[in-house]
Formats: structure tokens, C-alpha cells, sequence
């Protein structure tokens, strides 16, 4: 795998996430402060589900 994928992957995924707060700071503002009050068990559920997805996503496209 080259840098420029990995650079290119990370980019996209710097646009993705700026995405909400551009558009719509107040909702990110409460999204955040939702986060705030869930437990840590909650969060790392939540992001081994986005991480899963992402695999599978990444292994139907370039599978």
C-alpha cells in the first residue's frame, strides 16, 4: 500500500468528520454534550460497531 492511499484515507476522513460541524455547529454542539453522558462501555461498543463497518466496507471495495 502506497502513502498517498493513507493520505488520501486520511483526508477523506478529515472531510467526513468536518462535515457536521460546518453544517450544523449547534446539533454537533448537542451530539457532543450527548456523548459526554454515556458510559465508557456505551462509547467503545459504539466504535467497535463503526470499526466493523468500516472493515467490511473496506473489504467489499477492495476485496
Amino acid at each position: 500500500m502506497a502513502w498517498s492511499e493513507i493520505l488520501t484515507a486520511l483526508a477523506l476522513v478529515l472531510v467526513i468528520e468536518g462535515l457536521l460541524p460546518f453544517a450544523s455547529p449547534g446539533r454537533y454542539r448537542q451530539m457532543v454534550a450527548q456523548i459526554v453522558l454515556l458510559s465508557d462501555n456505551h462509547i467503545r461498543t459504539v466504535g467497535l460497531v463503526v470499526i466493523v463497518i468500516g472493515l467490511a466496507l473496506l473489504y467489499l471495495v477492495r476485496g
